[in-house]
């Protein structure tokens, strides 16, 4: 058996290619959407992918299960869910596939395939046995376990209620993933245990920053499988405690995911812009310009009219995601040699209308020929502090409700940085905002789309713990958020 765990670090995905030698065939689970890459390696491999399955319906990117199909892979998909979590664009096509329930097996060559529901993080979950009969195994090696269990944590229960829409849906998915504990607790130690997210993944809200386990480990390990042992009712309270807000996004993905991502075939080719292109662009409203850059100051520093700030670092997708609506023509500021990656993590997560892309030196001839740019004003948390109180003045605090109600800058308002276009509403007109996080990263890309909605903005770019907390009395704590009219 050959077995690849590929990653995604922006998106800390792992898909898998497992393959049997023997008879040159192979499956992916979990892939995304630009498989070219995934049957680049198996060609490597001297092997030919002919079958695909999905642990579950996926939120945070697009799957590349139907990209596979129109290649003539193999389906393998689950029937566990209710008519809210069918994989639609699969029911009556002409699709090769099969769908799954619990117990249901299939073979890849000499590998043989089962599935497992584990449901929670959403009804029709599936995790799947794997089990080497050509290396002359009658036992499974490893469970890819999806978004069930992670190194360290479980995934989280509450997306159906948070990211999909359906209120009410927190305790009893949180109960129906207790359940599934249950029966992941009478699984073989020896199991080697390969999740579908790393650290950084919005799926849960302590996962490890190791790429496999086993069973073992984390019944032994895992802080949410020991809540577990502790009853049904302190499960529950555990495991939905300080979840972070998902990006927006996730109801998309959801959906697209379950009615069929558009055929991609191929990735979209950007234009190069001129200058003369570029300027066009400037402080228009219905197109999206992504200045890539890394250097936030940089960006505040001088930036086209309009742009917002989404850097080639692990937030590009999240910021991306969160800002861009899905038709709208997006314009890349951007190296040219990470152009490609850029394109990549776009159609990832759905945003496909890539339309051209301008490097730093194009801006810069831009900027030349008499073109203005906008600035962001960038203060530091003293300047917080000696600014804060007056009338026209707000705090604006962008990091999640778990570190807000923890300790923030008295007198704050509190919107997830993730959650600023679809509540932009609330953000108070006519008032300067301080805009500050953690370290400053979430605050610079806040900043730059709330100057494109016309907001007066100062970008906090500063250390929260060490620079507010440590050198402050006054923080305040608890939920209660101040609203200004």
């Amino acid at each position: 058996m050959l077995f690849r765990q590929i990653f995604d670090e922006k998106l800390s995905q792992y898909a898998y290619l497992i393959g049997c030698q023997a008879t040159g065939e192979a499956i992916v689970i979990d892939p995304e959407r630009d498989i070219d890459r995934y049957i680049e390696i198996a060609e490597q491999e001297d092997l030919r992918i002919v079958a695909v399955a999905d642990t579950h319906i996926h939120a945070d990117y697009l799957s590349g299960m139907r990209e596979f199909a129109e290649r003539g892979a193999r389906v393998y998909a689950s029937d566990e869910g209710d008519a809210d979590w069918k994989y639609e664009w699969l029911l009556g096509s002409n699709y090769d596939y099969q769908l799954l329930t619990d117990g249901d097996t299939f073979n890849v060559g000499n590998i043989e395939v089962k599935a497992v529901h584990t449901p929670g993080h959403t009804p029709e979950h599936l995790s799947f046995l794997i089990t080497d009969h050509g290396g002359g195994a009658n036992e499974p090696m490893g469970i890819v376990s999806g978004d069930f269990v992670f190194v360290g944590d479980l995934g989280r229960p509450d997306l159906l209620e948070s990211a999909a829409g359906q209120t009410g849906m927190m305790e009893p998915s949180a109960r129906t993933l207790y359940r599934s504990v249950q029966r992941f607790l009478n699984l073989p130690d020896f199991l080697q245990l390969w999740p579908a997210h790393g650290a950084g993944s919005a799926c849960g809200k302590a996962l490890g920053a190791v790429p496999e386990s086993t069973v073992g480990y984390e019944r032994r390990f895992n802080a949410s499988i020991d809540a577990a042992r502790r009853g049904e009712d302190a499960f529950v309270a555990f495991i939905l405690e300080g979840q972070p807000e998902p990006p927006m996004y996730f109801a998309r993905m959801k959906r697209d995911n379950k009615r069929g991502p558009k055929i991609l075939g191929t990735l979209p080719q950007p234009r190069r812009l001129t200058t003369d292109e570029l300027s066009a662009l400037a402080g228009r409203l219905d197109v999206a310009v992504l200045d890539t850059r890394i250097d936030r100051s940089g960006f505040m520093a001088g930036h086209l009219p309009g742009a917002l700030y989404a850097p080639m670092d692990k937030t590009f997708n999240t910021i991306a995601g969160s800002y861009v609506e899905t038709e709208t023509p997006i314009y890349l500021i951007i190296e040219e040699h990470r152009l490609d990656e850029a394109v990549r993590d776009l159609i990832r997560i759905g945003l496909d209308n890539i339309v051209g892309f301008a490097t730093r030196e194009t801006l810069a001839h831009y900027q030349d020929s008499g073109g203005a740019l906008a600035t962001i004003d960038e203060i530091d948390f003293a300047q917080v502090g000696a600014l804060r109180g007056q009338e026209d003045i707000v705090a604006l605090d962008v990091r999640r409700l778990s570190e807000f109600t923890a300790a923030h800058v008295p007198g704050s308002q509190n919107i997830a940085h993730t959650r600023l276009w679809v509540r932009k509403d609330e953000v108070p007109a006519g008032k300067k905002l301080l805009v500050y996080c953690r370290t400053g990263s979430r605050a610079a890309a806040a900043s730059a789309l709330l100057a494109r909605l016309g907001h007066e903005v100062a970008y906090v770019n500063d250390r929260f713990e060490e620079n507010w907390v440590a050198a402050n009395e006054d923080v305040a704590q608890g939920e209660e958020l101040t609203v200004v009219a």
